[in-house]
């Protein structure tokens, strides 16, 4: 099968992890999950638990919350499949430190351009899973507009170079490219 790079883009709870996994295991055997959550209380640590458990043992985990392309890069392996779940969280570990908007462009830019760098010399197929979050309300804080910005902005570039990309409404894939 030829590589493929696809987008998964929805709501929370839109089913876009269920969806990418499924995804995953029909472009190879061998798949590299990227995890970028990180377990900073108790809730992310049930999340995580919960997805630890829903993926088959067969798979490898990389959890990293930043620097996804390098770590990917050095601990690809024999991958044919590298999962990405999610860029939602990625982006939002870029700004734990609350940069202003040009800093915040910049940090984002630079990890989306060096993942896409990296997609390019391997062989391996992709499949990243992300929000759609400009479709609601205008957030009511300084961050929260930057972050809706900032991960929107992520969005618009993978898509521009990626085979597909879905929209997830109720756990049903809805392609709009590709």
């Amino acid at each position: 099968m030829a590589k493929q790079i696809i987008l998964l883009l929805g709501g929370a709870r839109s089913g876009k992890s269920r969806y990418a996994q499924q995804l995953a295991g029909q472009l190879g055997n061998k798949v590299l999950f990227v995890a970028t959550g990180e377990a900073l209380d108790e809730e992310m640590q049930a999340r995580i638990a919960e997805h630890r458990k829903n993926r088959p043992e067969s798979w490898r985990t990389l959890e990293i919350p930043t620097g996804i392309g390098r770590a990917i890069e050095k601990g690809i392996g024999n991958a044919e499949v590298v999962l990405i779940d999610c860029l939602t969280l990625l982006i939002s570990n870029l700004l734990h430190d609350k940069p202003d908007y040009l800093e915040a462009e910049k940090r984002v830019m630079s990890e989306i351009n060096e993942f896409i760098a990296v997609m390019g010399k391997l062989d391996a197929s992709f499949v990243i899973v992300s929000n759609e979050v400009g479709m609601g309300l205008v957030p009511e804080t300084r961050l929260g507009r930057i972050y809706r910005d900032m991960l929107g902005k992520a969005n618009q570039l993978l898509a521009s170079h990626v085979t597909e990309v879905y929209l997830m409404v109720a756990c049903l894939p809805v392609k709009i490219k590709g």
